[in-house]
């Protein structure tokens, strides 16, 4: 695994952005959107290395996030146009989008908002919005997920299934994440709430999910705490061109749980 931590900086309207890239270049790039208060140091790295073995992935900091200068827009629309702008100002034409959790939301928005940059697009862990029927989130979800800082037993509850094999495999990918170099800083307050705002005022893609022709691969763990699976299948019961994957004993961080089994789908996917 590659200890490479090279930060390129690009200059965009909302300030300079921090970002990375792994794999080999040629083709059409993957371009991944991070969590609720993730940057970019907040992938796991053997997820990463899985999936840039045959491909160009690049990861940034969003406007207001991590090594990135500017403040976080105060609408999902907003965060999504920092997006476009990345994908446009790097000169990559089009994308491919692989969006977890907050990221998946932002995917779905800038799929509808600039369907002209994205090929295909990977909804990981995420949701199309308000989804009144069904399972709703764990009760502890939002008292967890906004303490001042989330230790280790906070991201095993929120992104991991309480089974022996599950916990076992959540702190590996938490001290595999922990011990890259040059970790750079942590979402600010600040923009915790900016974020929280975009979240809160979003309306959903349900009414115009017709509208997302593209391939689409939804996949979520059948066990997440916060965005209920059920949630994922309702995404892909509207969406023209999806495909629904769910995996047992996984919750909200299974792409870093079953990493060689989501790499591999994600390939297959992307290589159509």
């Amino acid at each position: 695994m590659s200890n490479d931590v090279t930060i390129h900086r690009l200059q965009t309207s909302y300030g300079e952005l921090a970002w990375r890239e792994d794999g080999a270049a040629g083709g059409v790039p993957l371009l991944l959107l991070q969590r609720f208060r993730g940057t970019m140091d907040d992938w796991d790295p053997a997820f990463i290395q899985a999936i840039s073995a045959d491909r160009r992935v690049i990861r940034f900091d969003s406007a207001g996030i991590g090594r990135s200068e500017g403040a976080v827009p105060d609408s999902i629309g907003g965060i999504a146009a920092v997006a476009a702008e990345v994908i446009s100002s790097l000169g990559l034409g089009q994308a491919d989008v692989l969006g977890w959790s907050l990221g998946g939301v932002v995917g779905q928005q800038l799929a509808l908002d600039a369907p002209h940059l994205v090929r295909r697009l990977i909804v990981a862990g995420s949701s199309p919005g308000p989804v009144a029927d069904g399972p709703q989130a764990h009760p502890r979800v939002a008292q967890v997920m906004t303490k001042p800082d989330n230790g280790a037993e906070d991201f095993l509850f929120l992104f991991y299934p309480e089974t022996e094999t599950a916990v076992a495999a959540g702190r590996a990918s938490l001290a595999r994440i922990a011990a890259q170099p040059q970790l750079g800083p942590k979402v600010t307050a600040a923009s915790f709430m900016g974020q929280v705002k975009a979240i809160s005022s979003w309306p959903g893609v349900l009414h115009r999910a017709n509208e997302l022709r593209l391939p689409m691969l939804v996949a979520n763990g059948a066990h997440d705490v916060m965005l209920p699976a059920y949630r994922s299948y309702v995404l892909s019961q509207q969406a023209p061109n999806a495909k629904l994957v769910l995996y047992p004993d996984a919750g909200h961080a299974f792409l870093f749980q079953e990493i060689d089994d989501f790499a591999a789908e994600v390939d297959r996917f992307l290589s159509k």
